[in-house]
This record gives structure tokens, sequence and C-alpha cells, in this order.
């Protein structure tokens, strides 16, 4: 993969997002309790060998750079290896960075100076497990000029996303943008196929087509422009991506063990975290012995930038009336720096200096770090936003109706509290 060049999108907005992006991008979401979003797609680059790397940020970029510079600067610039961070510059003209296609526009010069023979395009906000490398492979193979990675999905899904036609080859013949009446897969009348916003260009392609045009988006101008002038390839995500990882697994006996796999059940894994409900859902798949997405499997590290807090602290284990007042976190993702205090995490993700204090109850829950849950409150199917202090005797979640009077509810019915909730 020397010969190989990463761009990473990481300026949206994540408007849907919203309390969540207020202050942050959506690439610099907090996922899995340690990680932000874009440390997945960095560490499937490192993972699939690639270690040049541009990212492109852009809305409230600041806690995306810090966290950048402080957990992400492990490259050797001695190898040629390099993990740079270009901003909007107004390099062409008074102007931000339009669409995809623009912000690399901007950035050429950058691309001009590397030798790599291709670039691979890649989104900073998706949960996903890919390895690059075998992308490559199949680009190469097919002698594309672009390849795009699809995603196989049940016809019914089709309005939600761009489909990609294409021919009993799989070379892209067309393009339909959330289509009720979608163009199946050749030979599979049942199934579409969804563009996963991930390119890889042969570079002076790339290059020329930038230079030749000044339309700001690859899904929506470029790509289905070039169809019939360049070849491109479609590459079936779930059926070609392979992931090599170690899994746990419960035996006969009901012991935990591991295991190593060649074809990781996460390998066919992909979400769109662009909405609240799709953030919420993402997050519980990490819950439970056997996840959907496993951020445990050892020859497929998630890397991040490690904050620097003590372990996790579950205190008081003893009855108290008719009530137990017990720390407890059962099939839960609690990161360092939290302290449950006499009180019961299930089924939750929380990130790093929670404290739930006694009597408390976390249910199927995303909390944010620096959040208070006070006593005797009750959370269930929320997402709790940074520095929120949870009221003693709180209720969230169990009365959607009641929620909807003080918080914002999801079309999925997961509440979402922000500190505007609950002011100092």
């Amino acid at each position: 993969m020397k010969n190989t060049l990463a761009i990473i999108m990481a300026g949206g907005k994540g408007e849907r997002l919203m309390p969540l992006t207020k202050h942050r991008s959506k690439p610099a979401i907090p996922f899995g309790g340690i990680y932000l979003l874009i440390d997945l797609t960095l560490s499937n680059c490192i993972n699939s060998g690639i270690y040049k790397i541009l990212v492109l940020p852009q809305y409230k970029s600041q806690t995306l750079m810090q966290h950048l510079e402080g957990g992400w600067n492990l490259f050797s610039q001695d190898l040629g290896h390099y993990l740079k961070i270009a901003p909007p510059q107004m390099m062409q003209g008074e102007k931000w960075y339009q669409g995809t296609a623009d912000s690399i526009r901007q950035n050429a010069y950058l691309i001009e100076r590397d030798p790599a023979e291709h670039v691979l395009i890649l989104s900073g906000d998706h949960v996903y497990k890919m390895d690059y490398s075998r992308f490559k492979d199949y680009h190469v193979a097919h002698d594309a000029d672009v390849t795009l990675g699809v995603l196989e999905l049940g016809k019914e899904s089709a309005s939600q996303y761009g489909i990609v036609e294409v021919d009993e080859d799989f070379r892209v013949t067309g393009f339909q943008e959330k289509p009720q009446q979608p163009k199946a897969i050749p030979g599979d009348s049942e199934h579409v196929l969804a563009s996963m916003g991930v390119y890889i260009f042969k570079t002076q392609v790339l290059i020329d087509l930038l230079s030749k045009s000044d339309q700001t988006d690859f899904g929506k101008h470029i790509l289905p422009d070039i169809i019939h002038s360049h070849r491109l390839m479609a590459y079936p995500y779930r059926r070609e991506n392979k992931i090599r990882d170690m899994v746990f697994y419960v035996d006969e006996a009901g012991m935990l063990k591991e295991k190593i796999v060649d074809h990781a059940r996460d390998s066919a894994y992909w979400r769109d975290v662009g909405t609240l409900d799709s953030y919420w859902n993402a997050n519980m798949d990490l819950t439970g012995v056997d996840p959907y997405f496993n951020m445990y499997g050892r020859l497929w590290p998630i890397r991040t930038f490690q904050r620097q807090y003590p372990p996790v602290k579950t205190v008081f284990s003893q009855e108290w009336g008719t009530a137990p007042r017990a720390g407890r976190a059962l099939d839960s993702l609690v990161a360092h720096g939290s302290i449950i205090s006499g009180g019961l995490v299930q089924n939750s993700v929380l990130s790093y200096n929670v404290f739930v204090h006694s009597w408390a109850i976390v249910e199927e829950s995303v909390i944010m770090e620096n959040v208070v849950v006070g006593r005797h409150a009750r959370i269930k199917k929320a997402i709790i936003a940074e520095g929120v202090r949870i009221p003693p005797n709180t209720e969230i979640g169990y009365n959607p109706d009641e929620d909807r009077k003080r918080f914002t509810v999801t079309p999925r019915g997961i509440t979402i509290v922000s500190r505007e909730n609950f002011p100092d």
C-alpha cells in the first residue's frame, strides 16, 4: 500500500445529530466510550498498511484537530509516512470547501507532491472495519479508473441511499438517488447496491477530472458524468471484505473463549451514523457477549488518543432497606475515570469521568463524558450529552410523551438530553 494516499473527509456538520454536534464536527463525536468516530477510519488505514493520510476538516474542527495531534502523531517522516491536517485555506478563491470533490480540488497540490499511484477517498464518520488493501487489489485487478465501495442491501432500503447500477461484471452503468423503484443487482432481484462513499481513483485520473470540472461532489456530479468515458467498478463490500481477527465465543460448557477467524462477523458491518437513532444503534451494537461490532479483536485494533484517567471504580455492595445499593456494570462499556457508586449500569456505553450515584439505574443508554447521574435517577434508551448533571429522582426514557415536553425524542423513541436541559 506504499503507492496509495488516503484522504479522509472530516468536515461534516452533522445537523441531524444536533445537539451532539453543537460544539464539534460529526467525525469528532464520541463513540464506544473512548473513541471519536474518525478513529475507526484511521484505524482501518493503519491496519490496511496505509501510512500516508490527509485529513480535511472544516466545521468546528478544534476538538478534532486536538485529538489528532494528541493521539495520532505516530508517523515517521523518515519512512515517507505522514498524517497531514488540511483545513480550508482558500487556495482557489474566497470560499470554504463546497463538497467532497471541491475539498480535494482545493488540496490538489498536496496530492501532486506525492508519488502515490492511487488515491483512496474516505468519510471520517462511518462505523465499519474495511481492509483497504483488498479494495485496492480489486481496483487494480479490474484496471478501473475509479472503484466505488458498495453495500448490498434489501430493496426496501433503497429509498434511503444513493443506489449504484451495475452489469454482470459489476461495472458501474448508472446511479439512482434514493429511488422508489430501484434497479436490483443482476441475478438478484431482492437486493440493491448502495454507495458507501468510499472511492479509490487512479491518481492521474482524479487530478484530470478535478482540473477539467468545477463540480463540487463526487457522488452527485462527477461520477455520474464519467460512466461512459471512464471505467468505473463497484466493489461489493459484504462479499469481498474479509477481516481476520480474534473473537470471543461461549462454548458448550458456557465458558467464554476466544479464537482467530479469517472472516469475522463484523467484516460485513457498516453504519452511517448520520442520525441520532443510528448513532444510538451503533453504540448499542458494541454491548453484549458477542457484539455485532467487536472492538476487542487483537488482530484489527481500534486506536485512539488514550486519556490519562484512573481505572473504572465500582463501590458499595450491600442491601439498604428493600433496594440493593451495589455498584454494578452489566453488558456495558465503561471508560476510564468513571465511578459507579451504588448504582446499576446495564447494556450501556459510558464515556470518561461518568459518576453514577447510589440507586440510580442506567439502561440501554449512551452517556458522554463528565456526566453525573444523581441518586435514584432512572435513565433508559437515552443519549446524555457531555457535561450534563442529572438531578436526583429524575426519570428519562420511561414516558416519551412527558419527555417530549422537556427533551428531544427521536422517531425511534430515544431521548436526547443536553446541558441546556439541566443548566447549572
